[in-house]
């Protein structure tokens, strides 16, 4: 029978699936495993089962095609934790999970622009910590989102979603991306621009942008400076996008109102982080796919990807389907 190794626990009804296709080892710890065990199952198994915060090297790569490692599927959108081209150049085909968490990581980018907003967060935790002010007109005062402008940096499924959920605020849409999308512009009736002018000009700024080249470090000092005077930074896509150091300098001097981020670099946020002990920041921890329904999907696919990759045929999902013209 083949074996699979699993980098942590899936909810049980994927489980039992996936037992039916393979014998399955789980990683039993929260935390992903370690480089050397990576290694050390590669060379065991047929399949790795991954999620996003593994580090699938190549060297890892490498070990498992030199053994038996015939796919890689992994529970979640972005895989740039995994080394695309050594897979490829492998001929190991690489699962993932497309198109089914838009929805879902729409909703919490949104609900962290509103909690950030309106200072929710600094307003439960003062309740928590006995702390009730007398009512004041500038107690816990927020920004008002509707009819603000709301700009959104990358606009495929996820920026489109946060836009359809601007239209009911009678928010102002502006985007960029590489590509300008007119279908999508005329749908949300949203307006594209530079990246300068989107910084200048909006209340709210959200990420939704894939991590590449050149969206690593894509906020920073430059352009944090540029943004209006109180806006608020949302980023669900990736932490590398940002210059934390840069976001701390600027919320500490008072340029930007608020931060809400859901990813961070490294994760966990480390302790010491200056943004912890900032009140008017929220971060969650990478939840952004987080509803039972999402996840319980993304398993079965992350499921439908091993069973293919383990019988020889094409994955359903993948990530690198140039390695079918790789594959002997």
């Amino acid at each position: 029978m083949k074996k699979v190794f699993l980098t942590r626990k899936i909810f049980p009804e994927a489980m039992e699936r996936l037992s039916r296709a393979a014998e399955v080892e789980v990683w039993p710890e929260s935390f992903p495993p370690p480089l050397e065990v990576l290694l050390e199952k590669a060379r065991l198994a047929d399949g790795l089962m991954t999620m996003l915060s593994d580090p699938i090297t190549s060297e890892v790569i490498q070990v498992g095609s030199q053994n038996h490692l015939k796919v890689i599927s992994q529970m979640a959108v972005g895989y740039d934790n995994i080394a695309l081209p050594a897979a490829t150049s492998a001929g190991i085909p690489v699962g993932n999970t497309p198109g089914v968490l838009t929805e879902t990581t729409a909703d919490l980018a949104w609900a962290l622009l509103m909690a950030a907003a309106r200072r929710v967060v600094e307003g439960n935790n003062e309740v928590h910590q006995g702390i009730w002010r007398a009512w004041g007109p500038d107690v816990l005062c927020g920004v008002d989102i509707y009819g603000a402008t709301l700009g959104l940096i990358g606009f495929g499924r996820i920026g489109q979603a946060m836009a359809a959920r601007a239209k009911g605020f009678n928010m102002r849409v502006l985007y960029t991306q590489r590509h300008r999308d007119l279908a999508a512009e005329e749908k949300y009736q949203a307006v594209f621009v530079p990246l300068q002018e989107l910084l200048m000009q909006s209340d709210f700024v959200s990420l939704h942008a894939y991590l590449s080249d050149e969206t690593r470090g894509l906020m920073g000092a430059t352009q944090f400076k540029l943004m209006k005077p109180g806006a608020i930074l949302i980023n669900t896509a990736r932490g590398a996008m940002i210059d934390q150091a840069a976001l701390a300098q600027s919320l500490l001097r008072g340029k930007l109102a608020a931060a809400a981020l859901d990813v961070y670099i490294p994760e966990p946020i480390p302790q010491y982080s200056p943004l912890l002990k900032m009140p008017q920041v929220i971060i969650t921890p990478h939840i952004g796919s987080a509803s039972r329904k999402t996840r319980l999907l993304m398993a079965q696919m992350t499921v439908e990807n091993m069973e293919a990759g383990l019988a020889g045929k094409r994955l359903p999902y993948c990530a690198n389907p140039e390695v079918y013209g790789n594959l002997k």
